[in-house]
């Protein structure tokens, strides 16, 4: 046993004093490989009696496992010694200047969404946000939708797994559908008058020329005592003129249908489609450019609020339609491809500002 002891101290020290994972690599292989010292010493175990055998084995087995352990031990100590090293080697200077050859760019989405910011905070709205994973009571039940409805199914939804400590429908976890969910947030924990937009990331099992599987919504909510559909379009024309810098915009509403609200209404902004180029503001034909209605008496009591007393309106756009329909963008994947030529070509200079020139 007093070999097996020695050993086991020659090995151990040789593991501790090596510096790199190829030297610790080599030291496995000669202490526990096919020709290793602990190998050798197991083939002997042939010539020995019974007992001697089981004796030694046992012995020479915990030699290894310990062996094994010290390697592992060291390997880990080794490893994080390389990361640090090239952590501290391969840092960047953020306090260096730019290349002068590279230019940066706001991508369009990110534009699109601090010109609406902009256009609404002159409204009186503020910027509201909620988590994008969400249950099935914020994004469906309390937003009025039925259980059968085709919005909850799978191939609509991406679902995930159900949150153990909620039980039936509300445990079922999914990302979140629509930006609406975050107005039942606000809903249930601010007595109104409210008036927010939301705009933010969602998520829909769709993908061709004109959706994405994730994609950007910007909603809007207004709850008082006194705003009625007037306000409704008045508030959504101004916006449309000022967005896309038309005074004399066309618009027109049509009846819709949401669960969320009631009466429902889409909204259509004049265009033209004449030698492959649309323009918005001009010419016979029509554009859908958002959906909106008032607040359903249901959703206020869902969260809270007495529909006797409080009523509202509420609203709903695609992002990235909206920036497809302003900035002649013809495919809404490329959005998402990363491509920087696409960038240069569409992508905005960190100084522009966004377009308000038709405030009333």
């Amino acid at each position: 046993m007093s070999n097996i002891d020695a050993l086991k101290q020659e090995i151990v020290e040789t593991v501790q004093a090596a510096n790199n994972i190829k030297s610790l690599e080599d030291i496995k292989t000669q202490a526990l490989g096919k020709k290793g010292k602990v190998t050798s010493m197991m083939k002997m175990l042939g010539s020995m009696s019974p007992e001697e055998r089981k004796e030694m084995g046992k012995a020479l087995n915990i030699l290894k496992n310990e062996i094994a352990k010290e390697i592992d031990i060291k390997a880990k100590e080794l490893k994080e010694k390389e990361i640090n090293k090239r952590l501290e080697e391969e840092k960047i200077d953020v306090t260096l200047s730019v290349r002068p050859e590279e230019k940066g760019y706001i991508h369009p989405i990110s534009q699109t969404i601090e010109e609406m910011i902009d256009i609404f905070a002159e409204m009186g709205f503020t910027v509201a946000e909620g988590p994008e994973i969400e249950d099935d009571f914020h994004n469906f039940t309390a937003l009025n939708f039925p259980p059968e409805h085709p919005a909850r199914q799978m191939h609509d939804t991406f679902y995930l797994p159900p949150d153990p400590n909620k039980q039936g429908s509300d445990a079922s976890l999914l990302l979140r559908t629509h930006t609406s969910t975050t107005q039942i947030h606000v809903m249930q924990n601010t007595k109104p008058p409210i008036r927010i937009i939301v705009p933010g990331r969602t998520f829909r099992s769709d993908y061709d020329m004109t959706h994405t599987p994730m994609f950007h919504q910007l909603e809007g909510l207004v709850i008082d005592k006194t705003s009625h559909m007037g306000h409704l379009k008045h508030c959504l024309i101004d916006f449309c003129k000022n967005f896309f810098g038309v005074e004399d915009l066309p618009v027109r509403f049509r009846p819709s249908y949401f669960p969320f609200t009631e009466p429902s209404a889409e909204m259509d902004i004049g265009c033209s489609h004449r030698d492959g180029k649309l323009t918005i503001g001009a010419g016979d034909g029509w554009m859908e450019i958002l959906g909106c209605g008032m607040v359903h008496p249901n959703v206020l009591k869902n969260c809270g609020i007495d529909p006797d007393e409080y009523q509202g309106f509420a609203f709903g756009m695609g992002i990235e339609r909206a920036a497809m329909l302003k900035y002649a963008i013809p495919d809404l994947r490329t959005f998402f491809e990363t491509d920087i030529r696409w960038l240069r070509h569409y992508g905005f200079g960190p100084v522009e500002q966004p377009n308000n020139a038709f405030r009333s």
